[in-house]
């Protein structure tokens, strides 16, 4: 029998979703995956319905129904000032924010290129650049800040340099890229002639107030080199729903739009036309949804401090990076992450999942905190038993 492809043998199927089957198997408390255990809001399931009622069931547009493409480009320039996306030339609706990512590496990199990535990366990019022939250069975020050390970022751009990937509000760390490190980027990105693939799931979870958030599209030297990519999934609490989309440079979106209608021709009508209700919410949902996650960081981590637990409190996205040194000693993440959801019944993410290098994860564990507050009370009174377990 013939092997897998050298492609497919690179990397390991993903964690986070082995970790939500462990999980389910033994009836633990699910902060691993990043899903919310509480309802989207009613709009959009009013939306939904009425679409199927109404036999929007067919294809739409490949790249978007132009209804939707319209909403999300006066959604962008009602929320940040000055932005002006083409809903015509500019916007590719994509299966999820995961298809839009694999989409433009396949797009726009060739077999060779490098791509840029900072680590502890989500578990998706190394394989996208790698499906895409593409070679990762890895650049560490460092503790406690998660900051970018300049001489490491700009050892890694070169010649065959071809995109960099970025997330901001970042998973797993929490950290929100600053003003003065998207700067840094943007001279690398003009000096060797460079893409910026600029996830921002999580654009509106964020607790610095407002103007928290830069879009990398709206940095200088970057506006005419970015591919932002987005969805509908984390914001409005409708993860299974896969409705993602692409803004970028007409010329791109062309390209990453032959890639998508090849991958998955479209995403699903009813919900498109559901995502025009999403983009209609007033301002202060946003508001509302920065407050109530903030509420959600706050009780989780105070759980997690109590446990033994180190970490920098995350300033953006739902999820909290800690240090296990004092709960663990010998330094075993997936031991720890398996004895906390077969013992504890909480499951998180062994850290060695975010690092090519996994011994730099080794005393790292991953929570995820879009949880209902009776939820994460009830993870946090498990965890509170965590050093009762260590003694036996």
């Amino acid at each position: 029998m013939r092997s897998p492809s050298e492609k497919a043998a690179a990397f390991t199927e993903s964690v986070i979703r082995e970790m939500t089957r462990l999980c389910l198997e033994h009836g633990g408390i699910n902060l691993a995956q990043g899903f919310p255990d509480f309802a989207c809001p009613p709009e959009l399931k009013a939306a939904a319905k009425e679409a199927i009622d109404a036999d929007i069931n067919q294809y739409a547009v490949t790249w978007g129904a132009p209804a939707f493409r319209q909403a999300i480009a006066a959604k962008v320039a009602r929320t940040y000032e000055g932005w002006s996306v083409d809903p015509e030339r500019e916007l590719c609706v994509t299966c999820g924010s995961t298809e839009a990512m694999i989409a433009a590496c396949l797009a726009l990199l060739d077999p060779g290129d490098e791509v840029v990535i900072f680590e502890p990366w989500y578990e998706n990019y190394g394989p996208d650049a790698i499906l895409s022939g593409a070679i990762p250069r890895l650049v560490t975020l460092h503790e406690p800040e998660w900051s970018i050390d300049e001489a490491e970022l700009r050892d890694a751009f070169g010649p065959r340099t071809r995109a960099v990937i970025v997330n901001t509000p970042h998973n797993p760390t929490g950290k929100m890229f600053s003003a003065d490190e998207l700067g840094l980027l943007a001279e690398l990105c003009q000096q060797w002639d460079v893409w910026v693939f600029t996830d921002e799931i999580y654009e509106h979870i964020h607790y610095q107030g407002e103007g928290g958030h830069l879009p990398p599209a709206q940095v200088d030297g970057l506006q005419d080199r970015t591919v932002t990519i987005n969805a509908l999934s984390k914001t409005y609490a409708v993860t299974g729903w896969r409705v993602g989309w692409t803004i970028a440079p007409p010329e791109a979106t062309s390209a990453i739009r032959k890639v998508h209608d090849f991958l998955t021709v479209g995403a699903a009508a009813p919900l498109q036309a559901a995502g025009v209700a999403a983009m209609n919410l007033p301002a202060e949902y946003y508001a509302g949804l920065a407050v109530a996650y903030r509420e959600r960081r706050d009780l989780l981590c105070d759980a997690l401090r109590e446990a033994g637990f180190g970490f920098a409190l995350p300033d953006g996205a739902y999820y909290v990076m800690c240090d296990t040194s004092a709960v663990d000693p010998a330094g075993d993440d997936v031991a720890l992450a398996r004895r906390l959801v077969t013992e504890i019944g909480v499951a998180a993410v062994p850290g060695s999942s975010f690092y090519s290098d996994r011994s730099k994860g080794a005393s790292k564990v991953r929570f995820a905190f879009p949880k209902r507050l009776e939820t994460l009370r009830a993870a946090g009174e498990r965890l509170a038993t965590l050093a009762a377990t260590a003694d036996r």
